[in-house]
């Protein structure tokens, strides 16, 4: 039994696979790390990940918990409907797994969905053009983002065929009036992916708020971009190097996501 704070979190180490512990700690890291960039919002908002296998079972955040005190044990086993497969204390908000689990079910690819409401990509999200490309690192997210038009809260149903036309191909997608989204393979990918949108949001932003004539690159750079970005990227550098990397600086300060 490990404590978080004040809670008492039962392992759960020795009744799940050895393939489905390693994706629980690195989605448990894939939190702790958006509550180290201030990218969480209370206890809502959900990062969930496809569990090994073909029962298409999903990970996700208990209801209750902030982000940096999730630990691999508190995440909650879910199906496509929300309801829990492995036993408990924790329960999870099915109205905001009307999201995840339509990404989930429509894509076999999709193996980590991450949701994000921070201050910049809704700023991002609320402008008519959406997103620009105003940076070397603003082009990757701009060449892979979809849209998606605001309906409300996500909690219809209905809503899941529209998300997933919008969402089409893409691995990232902005939720107009709403927050920002990547989906990829693994949580590793994910995460780069979520990384370099809210950068490419926050300078957005911050380059509007200047207040002085903004120099866009030209066409051809950024044609020039998208074609060396196409050549030298790589999705398992995510997995091997950069989400490896982030978890050591997680454990320099604290291991408890681990259990």
């Amino acid at each position: 039994m490990k404590k978080t704070g004040m809670l008492e979190i039962p392992s759960v180490r020795d009744k799940v696979s050895e393939e489905e512990w390693k994706v629980r700690v690195e989605l448990a890291a894939a939190y702790r790390l958006c509550a180290m960039h201030g990218w969480d919002d209370l206890i809502y908002t959900h990062i969930s990940a496809k569990v090994p296998g073909g029962d298409h079972h999903f990970l996700l955040n208990p209801l209750g918990l902030m982000f940096d005190e999730i630990t691999a044990s508190s995440l909650v086993k879910v199906d496509l409907n929300g309801d829990k497969i492995l036993d408990t204390p924790f329960m999870v908000n099915k109205a905001g797994f009307v999201i995840h689990s339509a990404i989930h079910q429509a894509s076999e690819n999709a193996g980590c969905v991450l949701h994000l409401h921070t201050d910049y990509g809704i700023a991002v999200s609320n402008q008519k053009d959406g997103l620009q490309p105003f940076a070397q690192s603003s082009i990757p997210a701009w060449m892979t983002v979809a849209y998606h038009d605001f309906e409300g809260l996500a909690v219809r149903d209905d809503e899941k065929d529209r998300l997933v036309k919008d969402l089409g191909t893409k691995q990232a997608m902005i939720l107009r009036n709403h927050g920002t989204l990547t989906v990829a393979q693994t949580v590793g990918q994910a995460f780069e992916l979520m990384f370099f949108l809210e950068k490419a949001c926050r300078i957005q932003i911050l380059t509007q708020c200047a207040g002085v004539p903004i120099h866009h690159p030209s066409q051809e750079a950024i044609d020039n971009t998208v074609r060396d970005l196409r050549t030298v990227a790589g999705a398992s550098g995510a997995d091997m190097l950069v989400l490896p990397a982030l978890m050591r600086k997680l454990d320099r300060t604290d291991t408890s996501y681990r259990d």
